[in-house]
């Protein structure tokens, strides 16, 4: 097999094995339903898979965004300031300890129903990631280029541009690829809590109608769209540091 198809691999014998156990009956069709089916649900409802996917996309992408914005402003400010570090460094450790899922519903409850809490709860998947790996990346700057840039009587800033910041790169493409991965989830979970549009609200709503083939359809765009965006980011990161 051609090494550019190599990672289909995977995927196909997922398939293979699903085939498999639909065409054994296994499972009720209402629980697993054939790639057939699923493949005719993701054609006969295209429209509706793409407009709700379109919603998804836009939490997605302005969580995403937001997230990584206010990650990569409090490493700077933590950076800057070793008061803010020693205070607030714990306090982002101590977060993670709260599965980010619970607070779903007092978020649905704080902000509506509308999008402002899928795009919360995906900027708090995505802001830890990014803030810890580009905090972690700045403080692992070597000494050796830090003594030479005071020597020189470099600003903070100015160490903070020149080295710190260029040192850290790879640490930040890192926790980007992993923050990209965990944005669909922050979105769909939200419209699992509380929505009438989205991926997630159709799933569930394909799940009360017994429309099993459909939910599966709205499950495998979702997948889609993590992978694409995990692909986008790498090519773009790729891009961007070998340049």
């Amino acid at each position: 097999m051609s090494r550019r198809f190599r990672p289909l691999l995977p995927f196909l014998v997922l398939l293979l094995v699903w085939q498999g156990g639909a065409g054994l009956h296994l499972l009720p069709a209402f629980i697993l339903p054939s790639p057939g089916t699923v493949l005719q649900a993701l054609w006969t409802d295209r429209v509706l898979l793409a407009s709700h996917g379109l919603i998804t996309l836009g939490e997605v992408a302005l969580g995403f965004a937001s997230g990584a914005l206010l990650g990569v402003g409090f490493a700077i400010l933590m950076m800057m300031s070793p008061v803010a570090r020693m205070n607030l460094r714990p306090l982002l450790n101590a977060s993670q300890a709260v599965p980010v899922f619970v607070l779903a519903p007092i978020l649905t409850l704080w902000f509506g129903y509308g999008m402002a809490p899928k795009v919360v709860m995906t900027i708090l998947l995505v802001f830890f990631p990014i803030a810890s790996g580009l905090l972690d990346g700045m403080l692992s700057t070597p000494q050796q280029s830090l003594d030479l840039a005071r020597i020189a009587r470099a600003s903070r800033w100015r160490e903070l541009l020149w080295l710190r910041l260029p040192h850290a790169l790879p640490h930040l493409a890192a926790s980007i690829r992993i923050a990209v991965t965990y944005a669909p989830t922050g979105a769909v979970i939200g419209e699992w809590i509380g929505s009438s549009r989205g991926l997630g609200y159709l799933m569930l709503m394909a799940n009360a109608r017994s429309r099993i083939a459909l939910m599966f359809a709205a499950l495998i765009l979702i997948v889609a769209m993590t992978l694409i965006l995990h692909r986008l980011a790498d090519y773009l990161l790729r891009r961007v540091l070998s340049d």
